[in-house]
């Protein structure tokens, strides 16, 4: 068995162009769809992320604003921001990159944020609206596995689901989402016993722990869907993800490639939910 690549580049590609027509139509109706992403610090991965989020809107035709504060900025002053881009009307999304510095409390921060421009998914107001089925936004890491099922056609409905992390970002979310499509869902983590009895049992299979290609193809159910959210850097320089990618592509249906897959579509969704944003708060 030979597994379907989920090819999240092209996915990216082609809700994105129906992303640009959005926007022109936003744009046209005198509501440009803005953006605005706030860095703390000079850590690179964050700058490459920033970058790529901010070239990404640029593409679609949404207004991007870049607000940069050196390391040791005082959180009051990333707070006052906040409470500016969320009083601005031409801002519709407001998105803070992590990891903060250690002197912050990001908790503090990301509750800051108006629910109504939180983009990324986070605030508390929103988690609960996603638990309760009624989804404000989506966090999008996991808003884009849905479209990457969706777009491949692949069945939910009474599957075994396990998602191997419980983070607040990917796991958690992505468990009420796989429940709300009617799967079975099991979330395994750090202290969970016999995780390979676990993952062997899966029909769908969710990597999302940071351990470079953890899960092994003994670890993986002939014919499994594996979605690989993991990125990581081996001493090479070459990129990994959590799943080790060649034996495991020979035992699964479809898997996520590490470049390629989740990545291009976490930045797209959360182009979506900053159109979204927009959208909403047209005239009714």
């Amino acid at each position: 068995m030979t597994a379907i690549i989920l090819d999240g580049n092209a996915l990216a590609q082609k809700l994105r162009a129906d992303f640009k027509t959005r926007a022109e139509a936003l744009t046209s109706r005198g509501q440009r769809p803005g953006l605005a992403v706030i860095l703390v610090g000079e850590d690179q991965a964050s700058q490459v992320y920033v970058r790529n989020k901010v070239n990404a809107c640029l593409q679609v035709g949404i207004h991007s604003e870049k607000i940069v504060y050196p390391l040791d900025t005082a959180q009051q002053t990333v707070l006052d921001k906040i409470a500016q881009l969320n009083a601005d009307p031409t801002i519709h999304g407001i998105l803070v990159q992590l990891p903060l510095p250690r002197h912050f409390d990001s908790d503090t921060v990301l509750e800051a944020i108006s629910p109504k421009k939180d983009v990324d998914g986070f605030h508390a107001e929103n988690v609960g609206a996603l638990i309760q089925g009624r989804p404000r936004f989506i966090p999008c890491t996991p808003y884009g596995v849905m479209q990457l099922f969706a777009d491949a056609a692949i069945e939910l409905r009474g599957k075994e689901a396990v998602i191997l992390g419980r983070s607040n970002i990917v796991g958690k979310p992505m468990a009420m989402l796989l429940m709300q499509a009617s799967a079975t869902v099991t979330v395994c983590h750090s202290q969970t016993r016999d995780l390979a009895a676990h993952t062997r049992r899966a029909d769908i299979l969710v990597a999302a722990l940071g351990k470079a290609k953890f899960v092994t193809a003994e670890m993986v159910k002939p014919g499994a869907v594996v979605i690989d959210v993991g990125i990581n850097r081996l001493p090479d320089g070459k990129l990994c993800g959590d799943v080790d990618f060649g034996p495991v592509s020979e035992k699964a249906s479809a898997i996520t490639p590490v470049p390629g897959g989740v990545g291009p579509m976490t930045i797209t969704m959360l182009l979506a939910n900053t159109l979204e944003a927009a959208e909403r708060e047209l005239p009714r």
